[in-house]
């Protein structure tokens, strides 16, 4: 399985299956991405940096909400959560998906804004890799509630999200959420390619370069 960063909250999943699309954004949101041709789009909430089609080519099949779901062999469980720690009175809902493509299950958190209940986490099962908004703006995770929520899925691999790459510097939001995982610094990569035997025993943190894409 490949995953690349597109942006914000989108990521393209390239898998045997088929090609998933997370959240793509509006381009008149400031966060454009290219066209891209995807089987399945999961689109977390109502924020325009989060579910535009007008990028989207082919004709995918497209989630907007909690349930069971299965697309082309791709198995997908979408879970109602809320944007803020107040049931969503501030921000409003989100779903958040567990996508199993390749034998791997990977968590897009989309704009998430409260660390997970009990019954959600045993509803989600086991995360390899989890994609966490960390930007500040987008979702009310501060880095040490990121980091709680980590801790919550024990995925094996942590790709953050919703942040601007170009401010990757002291006291950002990707460096807090680094020093409350206990990481030193790490360089991004334009590519993520994983399978069930190339999976880390630790948990590992990747920075993607959604300019590199």
């Amino acid at each position: 399985m490949d995953l690349t960063w597109l942006g914000h909250a989108c990521f393209r999943l390239r898998g045997r299956e088929g090609v998933v699309l997370t959240d793509p954004p509006d381009p008149r949101s400031g966060a454009a991405i290219p066209k891209t041709v995807a089987d399945l789009v999961t689109i977390s909430n109502d924020d325009p940096r989060h579910n535009s089609l007008r990028s989207v080519g082919g004709d995918p099949v497209v989630l907007r909400g909690p349930g069971e779901y299965e697309v082309k062999e791709i198995l997908v469980t979408g879970i109602g959560t809320f944007r803020d720690d107040e049931q969503g009175a501030k921000r409003g809902r989100n779903t958040i998906y567990a996508i199993r493509l390749d034998d791997l299950v990977i968590c897009h958190l989309g704009g998430l804004g409260h660390v997970l209940p009990t019954a959600d986490l045993e509803k989600l099962g086991d995360i390899d890799v989890a994609l966490v908004p960390i930007g500040g703006a987008d979702a009310d995770l501060t880095a040490q509630k990121a980091a709680e929520i980590i801790h919550q899925l024990e995925p094996k691999v942590v790709v953050p999200m919703s942040y601007d790459p170009d401010s990757i510097k002291k006291d950002s939001p990707f460096e807090r959420l680094l020093h409350e995982l206990g990481v030193k610094d790490i360089t991004p990569t334009s590519k993520l390619s994983l399978s069930r035997s190339s999976l880390p025993e630790n948990v590992q943190v990747v920075a993607l370069d959604s300019r590199a894409r």
